[in-house]
């Protein structure tokens, strides 16, 4: 016979780091891993939620802000066509993803968006590889996000008159120190976000309404810069159905224009809801949701088209081309031109501003996706928890992008759109996939051709700019090798976030008031009155139990073995005679331990667990415990035990027969 040992206390309850740097890394690290929200979830304690219009612009900074390089990429990409091909996407973001998102807002009021929806649509380990996969567009888009925000905002540092002439050539420098700027930023805490994204945000569109504004009365004022372009693009093209055709056909190197509406679902609980609103119904917030997300849209969409038909009758062609002046910045070119190098620089410095908080939101939304998914998926360290190692964490990833990429914003484009499509195109699969199951036949058909469009725009994405499913592929890869090894490195932690007995569970563990409680294992699938009498007859042989020992069952029911942590409900059952301790749960062993030690805790007697040992190939039984959370029960039970409970006196006993 052997014996083996060891439990935890709460597991909610985290040891305080040694090192003073280890303490100021992990300040903040949340309670249950998988709880926490992020930066974009729930607020912080002392936050109050904020007005829809408000949380908008926190949401607004990285959408509002393509404006300082969306009309000159659609400029470089369609030529003459740029404002048709506007209109395109002007007409997919309206029909297409608005929709889609406000679905997508509706069904995940905790700001969980549409990765969450697919975890639920596609359960176990297929769900969550395909949630992997979706991280690492995800992590894409975010981190493209940061990367080109800082490098176009470098580009308008660099292209002012009156910079200093030694900053030219130095836009890998520049955009380093933003992105550093940014991490530190995150590093001494994110605070006021909203209120400064609602400032940032309200100067940039106001400034932006005025160039707009300018320059839509210099093409009134000058006429036949309108029919030089009909002119020009009659000659080029000829049939106006040539010239649509052109337009669906550039408009997924303009997706860069859809970005903003994945944000606008994470910051849902930032929104003030109603105070009829309850955690199951919150209506009010879902409304406000709503609101941002079709305000933003319909913002967006004016300033798109009105700054595509402006930038393509006012700029020549050859200033957006690599080196050009409205290169990455057409909008900004306007501004210098029109209304002078004094309003120029004032716009420069609002664009610089704006892009560099772009970053921030998608930092934020970065430190939201990875805390909500991988460590409750048991696929990340514990110290993802915290939001200081992260933020070093994806500083770093910034720094290689840049240098990859050389701050150059044309070569990222590819890239950050391939994250954005791929995320709208799942988000919209989502919705087809729920209302399909709510069988709503009109919704489904709509929500289905939208998908078809998504994904015909990703597929023509990747093909004309690989780079981007390139990057993407480094980050699903390097995901899923870390998760797993992650999820192998933490298969001996105790895995319950919480853990609940009900009535007659504790009249069954608290029947013998002195002690030891005796549990047998015993497997689920085996319920007939003569194989607990053989179970029992066993523990009595094997570790010469006494008669009248008054011995437990336990039994564990695995229902999704890819889960991670899981709360907890023991039962009391009757069957044939014998007393029962029932627990539906992820895996066996971590789920006895962590039920061990809170009998323990509960009632203050020492348990004591009998199994037999477990038959067939240790490693094949291993495997078994790691991906389907079986195997060899009894010693990885003993396992989990020392690693949660060092005190030997304190662990609960595993005797083996």
């Amino acid at each position: 016979m052997t014996t083996l040992t060891r439990p935890p206390a709460d597991p909610t309850v985290r040891r305080k780091p040694r090192g003073q740097l280890k303490r100021w890394l992990l300040d903040g690290m949340p309670e249950p891993a998988g709880k926490r929200q992020g930066p974009h979830g729930k607020p912080d304690e002392g936050h109050t939620p904020q007005s829809w219009w408000k949380v908008m612009c926190l949401t607004g900074v990285d959408y509002f802000s393509t404006l300082g390089y969306q009309p000159a990429i659609a400029a470089l990409a369609a030529g003459m066509v740029s404002p048709l091909a506007t209109m395109v996407l002007v007409g997919v973001t309206l029909m297409g993803a608005l929709p889609v998102y406000r679905r997508v807002a509706s069904e995940s009021p905790r700001g969980e968006g549409s990765i969450a929806m697919l975890e639920r649509l596609l359960p176990r380990w297929g769900g969550k590889l395909f949630v992997l996969a979706l991280l690492g567009f995800a992590a894409t888009d975010f981190m493209i996000t940061m990367t080109l925000s800082a490098a176009d905002a470098s580009a308008h540092a660099i292209e002012n008159p009156f910079a200093p002439g030694w900053l030219h050539g130095q836009e890998i420098a520049i955009t380093l120190a933003l992105i550093s700027a940014l991490g530190i930023v995150f590093l001494r805490g994110f605070k006021e976000a909203i209120n400064v994204a609602v400032v940032l945000v309200g100067v940039y569109l106001a400034l932006n309404a005025v160039v707009v504004g300018v320059g839509l009365m210099h093409v009134v004022t000058d006429a036949h810069v309108v029919t030089d372009w009909w002119a020009a693009l009659n000659q080029q093209n000829g049939n106006p159905l040539v010239m649509v055709g052109i337009a669906l056909l550039v408009f997924p190197k303009l997706a860069l224009g859809l970005s903003g509406f994945e944000t606008g679902v994470a910051v849902m609980p930032q929104i003030k809801g109603s105070p009829s609103d309850t955690d199951e119904q919150p209506t009010g917030r879902i409304r406000g949701t709503h609101k941002l997300l079709t305000t933003a849209a319909l913002i967006m969409s004016a300033f798109l088209v009105a700054s595509s038909f402006i930038t393509t009758f006012l700029i020549p062609a050859a200033e957006f081309q690599p080196g050009g002046k409205a290169s990455g910045r057409a909008l900004a070119f306007l501004a210098h031109q029109y209304l002078g190098d004094g309003f120029g620089t004032v716009y420069d410095i609002s664009t610089i501003a704006i892009l560099w908080f772009a970053g921030a939101s998608a930092m934020a939304g970065l430190l939201n996706l990875v805390p909500r998914y991988l460590p409750r998926f048991g696929m990340a360290p514990a110290w993802t928890r915290a939001v200081r190692p992260l933020v070093l964490v994806f500083t770093a990833i910034g720094f290689i992008i840049t240098l990859i990429f050389k701050a150059d914003v044309d070569a990222q484009g590819g890239a950050y759109a391939t994250g954005v499509l791929v995320l709208m195109t799942s988000a919209s699969i989502a919705v087809t996939l729920s209302a399909r199951r709510m069988k709503q036949k009109a919704k489904k058909i709509a929500f289905g051709i939208v998908a078809v469009v998504f994904a015909y725009t990703t597929v023509a994405n990747v093909v004309e700019r690989p780079d981007g499913i390139r990057i993407a592929a480094l980050f699903i890869v390097g995901i899923v090798l870390v998760s797993f090894a992650s999820r192998v490195r933490r298969s001996f932690e105790l895995r319950a976030t919480h853990i609940k007995m009900d009535q007659a569970a504790l009249e069954f563990t608290a029947a013998n008031e002195r002690g030891p409680i005796r549990i047998i294992a015993h497997e689920p699938k085996r319920l007939s009155a003569d194989r607990y009498q053989l179970k029992l007859k066993h523990a009595q042989q094997a570790n010469h139990l006494p008669i009248d020992c008054n011995a437990l069952f336990i039994e564990i029911i695995v229902d999704d073995s890819s889960d991670f942590e899981q709360e907890l409900l023991v039962e009391g059952k009757l069957r044939h005679g014998f007393k029962i301790l029932e627990i539906h749960s992820n895996n066996v062993p971590n789920t006895l331990a962590a039920v061990l030690l809170h009998i323990r805790d509960v009632t203050g007697l020492m348990p004591h667990i009998y199994f037999r040992w477990t038959e067939g190939n240790p490693i094949a039984n291993l495997s078994k415990f790691l991906f389907f959370g079986e195997g060899e029960i009894a010693p990885v039970t003993r396992e989990v035990l020392r690693e949660a409970e060092p005190d030997i006196t304190r662990r609960p006993w595993v005797h083996v027969g």
